[in-house]
């Protein structure tokens, strides 16, 4: 089947006119009649929340089978052949973009023995698939609050259900090993093939957090750099001088939350427009400094030193430093400058007083099961994405209702967003 110019224009709005859980369903069905394919997954760097995603729920496949794909791809050539996907290998077409920094990547899982796909097909995969990703990094690199809240909320739960699983994983294998490594044990040959099979879960399962982490975190370093490269433009064509300071020593090497990385970007270029419209600025100065629990953007520069206040507290730069639980600082010296100093923890703030949390009697899968509706799911996508069946959505959700004294999921995500 071919797709028009406008059919695949009038597609391309469709696809990225859909909820943010809706879009890789969408672009799956769009592309269905150009490359049949079983299922459709996504691994995106920039998406701090959810960043693999998946169509069916009978493929097992995992975030690790797909990360191979990503490192490997090339940028504008899709490739075709046999990967391992869902444990067994299987034929794929691989579309990596390099519309965000650092890379996303859409895997169509096709049946055994399908015909290669065409150019013209490839083609058209590879254009929406730099689409929708261009138009998810916007969302990402913009922080818009709402966006952010959600992807904090949300980011900080996957975390702390991951680290929850790793440990509980790791006390496991740890156990089976010890008992493996008993003399007590008669059978020498089951014993060290169990053994060796323990020991590789055990290295896999810290391997597999490894790699959650790299795609759900930025090193400091990357994430200065990108700020770097957002600002120079700013100043392409003033007199002023941008003067950078990334962060240094053992502080470079560590990562920050996607989402903080983000938001503290945004917060900076929207704090350097409002120095610049200062007269007499002739230097400024931006610079990170990371401590063990914040980020401390500075943004200084040698201009009269009587920066208003005002503008400083005005629409985004609060709403942002809000969500991230973040505070501004301003220390204004007539005839010497300005220091503007936003400081953003490095972990999710800690909850209000029970009192104040309408949120505190939810369960751990109760909060994940929020989110998504906070999102606009539905009951069926809920279940597929958190792997559990629609009856169980379904009573979640009535439980949800009955602590949080509402009578609609309506009601619940606007709770769920005023509390975030």
């Amino acid at each position: 089947m071919e797709l028009t110019p406008i059919g695949a224009l009038l597609a391309a709005r469709d696809i990225v006119g859909q909820p943010l859980g809706e879009i890789l369903p969408r672009l799956s069905e769009v592309l269905a009649p150009l490359i049949p394919h079983r299922a459709a997954a996504e691994l995106s760097t920039h998406c701090a929340h959810s960043p693999f995603k998946r169509t069916a729920t009978d493929l097992p496949f995992t975030a690790a089978e797909l990360t191979p794909l990503l490192a490997a791809g090339t940028p504008g050539r899709p490739w075709q052949g046999r990967a391992t996907v869902g444990g067994a290998e299987r034929e794929v077409i691989a579309v990596r973009s390099d519309a965000t920094p650092r890379g996303s990547v859409l895997v169509l899982v096709r049946e055994d023995g399908a015909e290669p796909a065409g150019e013209a097909e490839l083609a058209v995969a590879q254009a929406l698939w730099d689409l929708v990703t261009s138009h998810l990094d916007r969302f990402a690199s913009e922080a818009v609050p709402g966006a952010l809240a959600r992807s904090r909320t949300a980011a900080d739960t996957r975390a702390r259900v991951t680290a929850e699983l790793t440990t509980a994983h790791a006390a496991a294998l740890s156990g089976v090993l010890a008992v493996l490594r008993s003399r007590a044990l008669d059978d020498s040959a089951a014993r060290a093939t169990a053994t060796d099979l323990a020991v590789s879960a055990l290295i896999e399962l810290r391997a597999e957090s490894e790699r959650d982490r790299s795609v759900a975190e930025e090193p400091a370093f990357e994430a200065f750099a990108r700020l770097a490269d957002a600002l120079r433009p700013m100043l392409r064509h003033s007199p002023v001088r941008l003067e950078l300071g990334p962060p240094d020593g053992p502080d470079a090497t560590r990562t920050l939350p996607a989402d903080v990385a983000h938001g503290a970007r945004a917060i900076v270029r929207a704090l350097l427009l409002v120095v610049l419209e200062q007269e007499a600025v002739s230097r400024v100065h931006v610079g990170w400094t990371l401590t063990e629990h914040e980020l401390r953007a500075t943004i200084r520069d040698d201009g009269p030193g009587l920066l208003d206040a005002c503008p400083l507290g005005a629409g985004s730069v609060t709403d942002r430093l809000e969500v991230l639980g973040g505070r501004l600082d301003m220390d204004a010296v007539p005839g010497w400058g300005t220091t503007l100093t936003a400081t953003v923890p490095l972990s999710t703030p800690d909850p209000p007083a029970a009192a104040m949390d309408p949120l505190r009697e939810l369960g751990e899968r109760e909060l994940e099961v929020l989110t998504h509706l906070a999102l606009g799911h539905r009951n069926r996508q809920i279940a597929q994405e958190l792997h559990i069946s629609e009856s169980t959505v379904k009573f979640h959700v009535a439980n949800i209702l009955d602590k949080l004294g509402v009578g609609s999921r309506g009601e619940a995500a606007a709770l769920f967003h005023r509390a975030a």
